[in-house]
């Protein structure tokens, strides 16, 4: 008899990073949850894509992780439909300055409810389904969690948390399931935010001399995931070298 397949929840995943680390597990062969708040469309052409694709392997839900009583309800339909869940992804984010003398409270709050607060009430809400099937959750946290960045201190600060949120999440849920994050550098360039002369400094700073790869985070977390049974607690930085200088 062939053994079900395993089942990943990514937020975030009808874009960029999160659609690529959708893709890479459903070709690994995991069913896969795809989750989107505004992107309705890509959520449904990606939705498309993996049932054409494997017929039965995919769920798309649409939710916003700023609501804190739909995060328990997004993982239990997520578990309802497959019948387990093993791999929870929280790649969604939010990303824009807020320079000194302009903070405001309302800022604070989105940025750290989607980077901060949503991973934590999503890994508890996860977590018996988790222990059953001795899972695992990665987080996409960010370089600028541990180094700030000018003019996005509260980015900065929600990174931050959401590094201590892998730690301690590690700590509460071993031995059963393993809690680790992915800090990229610079992988697609923000929406906003980063003009020529920013992105050519920054590359400079980069041994390795170039930005990375979507598919190179996406293998990250399918390794955390699948093949690294001895690591948890710990944040892998993907950045080309860049925290060496």
């Amino acid at each position: 008899m062939t053994p079900p397949a395993p089942v990943a929840l990514i937020t975030g995943s009808a874009r960029r990073i999160g659609a690529a680390i959708a893709g890479h597990l459903h070709q690994a062969g995991y069913n896969i949850v795809l989750h989107a708040n505004r992107s309705s469309d890509e959520l449904q052409q990606a939705a498309f894509a993996f049932e054409l694709a494997r017929p039965g392997s995919v769920l798309a839900l649409q939710a916003d992780l700023r609501q804190a009583d739909a995060l328990a309800d997004l993982v239990e339909q997520a578990a309802a439909h497959f019948g387990r869940l093993d791999a929870l992804v929280n790649n969604a984010s939010n990303f824009f300055a807020t320079p000194l003398g302009q903070i405001t409270a309302e800022a604070i709050d989105d940025l750290y409810a989607v980077n901060a607060r949503a991973p934590l009430l999503l890994g508890q809400a996860a977590a018996p389904h988790l222990r059953r099937s001795h899972g695992s959750i990665v987080n996409l946290t960010d370089l600028h969690g541990s180094q700030p960045m000018r003019d996005h201190p509260a980015y900065c600060m929600a990174k931050a948390a959401l590094e201590m949120v892998t730690r301690s999440l590690a700590l509460e849920l071993a031995p059963k399931v393993r809690v680790n994050a992915v800090a990229p550098g610079a992988i697609l360039w923000p929406e906003s935010g980063k003009d020529d002369f920013a992105r050519e400094a920054l590359l400079a700073r980069t041994p390795l001399a170039r930005i990375g790869t979507v598919e190179e985070i996406a293998e990250a977390v399918r390794w955390l995931i699948a093949d690294a049974g001895f690591v948890t607690g710990h944040t892998l930085r993907l950045d080309g070298g860049r925290t060496l200088s």
